[in-house]
């Protein structure tokens, strides 16, 4: 069982659109969506949902007005400035305790939040663990662990050769926790100045976690000069590129009508996607 990590340092580069490509191109696979901030990788795989858990992360301060002697000591150590009144504002409240701590009377209790939900479905390419945070609760790497924990559990109890992951974009905690212990990082960047800055950040990372990496431009001929730049930056790095993918409507188009894009039409942007899965799973394989 092998396990890639698709990521980028920056959102919009179509690394959801090139893992869809993937679950329709790779055999015996599961796949994990681990961008749970924005999960949509479900809109084009269509899934149907087998198990529903709930996901507790965080704390939330509650106060009990029946012990509160109202002495607004809480208030005024508060530097979130989440209560007010001696009620506690959900949304503001960082769960950091202190407020608990210094309460003369004990009487604000920490309670657990219900963050979010993860599922494990079926798709007609194949088993996806996937994640939805509720509203106004952050991206947590605990919930990216446990949708990658229960992708592993799946694959080795059916034997399955790959594991593929929609991994978040950026450098932050959601990204460490999707990436350590993978087996190859494929970077999806594109020829824009924030698309090269981001992948030299990422790129950081994944050398930070003896993480190796393969390198994809997408949409490189909208400024063939930053595509070229990026190659001899990788080239500098050590880092494969190993597919050059061209703009083309055509992806929208696949978008619109649900499909991943190799299954929507044949062209360049296919064969492309085509050839960086077979050179990926080669890597994965040696």
């Amino acid at each position: 069982m092998k396990e890639v990590v698709v990521l980028s340092g920056k959102g919009g580069t179509g690394k959801t659109s090139i893992v869809a490509s993937f679950a329709a191109l790779a055999q015996s696979k599961v796949l994990a969506d681990c961008d749970v901030d924005a999960a949509d990788l479900y809109l084009l795989l269509q899934p149907q949902t087998k198990q529903e858990h709930e996901f507790w992360s965080g704390q939330t301060a509650y106060i009990d007005n029946e012990k509160c002697n109202e002495c607004g000591l809480c208030q005024e150590v508060c530097r979130f400035g989440a209560i007010q009144n001696y009620a506690v504002d959900p949304i503001s409240c960082e769960g950091c305790g202190f407020c608990s701590q210094i309460c003369p009377v004990d009487a604000i209790t920490m309670h657990e939040n219900m963050s979010g939900h993860w599922f494990v479905s079926e798709t007609r390419y194949g088993p996806l663990v996937h994640a939805r945070l509720g509203i106004a609760q952050e991206n947590s790497g605990r919930l990216v662990a446990l949708v990658r924990q229960n992708a592993k559990h799946i694959a080795e109890k059916e034997n399955l050769s790959y594991i593929i992951v929609d991994g978040p974009p950026g450098i932050g905690c959601a990204v460490i926790s999707s990436l350590s212990g993978a087996n190859l990082a494929l970077l999806i960047t594109e020829p824009t100045l924030s698309g090269m800055h981001d992948l030299g950040r990422v790129l950081e990372l994944c050398r930070h976690f003896g993480i190796p990496a393969l390198a994809c431009i997408n949409k490189y001929d909208i400024n063939e000069e930053n595509s070229r730049q990026i190659e001899s930056y990788c080239a500098n790095q050590k880092v494969e590129v190993v597919s050059l993918i061209p703009f083309d409507n055509v992806v929208t188009e696949a978008l619109v009508n649900g499909l991943p894009v190799v299954e929507f039409s044949d062209g360049r942007v296919k064969q492309e996607i085509y050839n960086l899965w077979r050179k990926v799973s080669e890597r994965l394989t040696t």
